[in-house]
């Protein structure tokens, strides 16, 4: 598992989970908050793994060039931040448009009958 993580499980788990995927729920939310497209998060979520994997490397004396521990931190991120990104743009939505739309659950809205 170390091989893939390109780190150990706890490193991975306190590092890249909570430390840096904060940063990337961050950063979601800010994206979405500034009406911005979604891509834009994944580019942020390519440079927070570059950094986690010099954090990593750093902190921790782990594989600096590990690809595959480079590509699951990314997915990780990206997820994360998406995730943060689309609650975010949803809650801004109903806000912002109350006669427009309803909530219909944590990530999802649709337009309200008769509108």
């Amino acid at each position: 598992m170390e091989e893939i993580l390109g780190a150990s499980v706890p490193v991975f788990i306190g590092l890249t989970i909570f430390i840096i995927g904060g940063a990337a729920f961050l950063t979601g939310q800010a994206v979405a908050s500034t009406w911005r497209r979604p891509w834009l998060v994944v580019a942020y979520c390519v440079l927070l793994a570059f950094v986690d994997r010099f954090l990593t490397w750093g902190l921790f004396d782990g594989p600096g060039l590990s690809l595959s521990g480079y590509l699951v931190d990314l997915v990780v991120l990206a997820a994360i931040g998406l995730f943060a990104f689309r609650i975010t743009r949803v809650a801004k939505v109903v806000d912002q448009y109350p006669w427009l739309y309803e909530r219909v659950g944590l990530m999802r809205y649709r337009a309200r009958p008769g509108a």
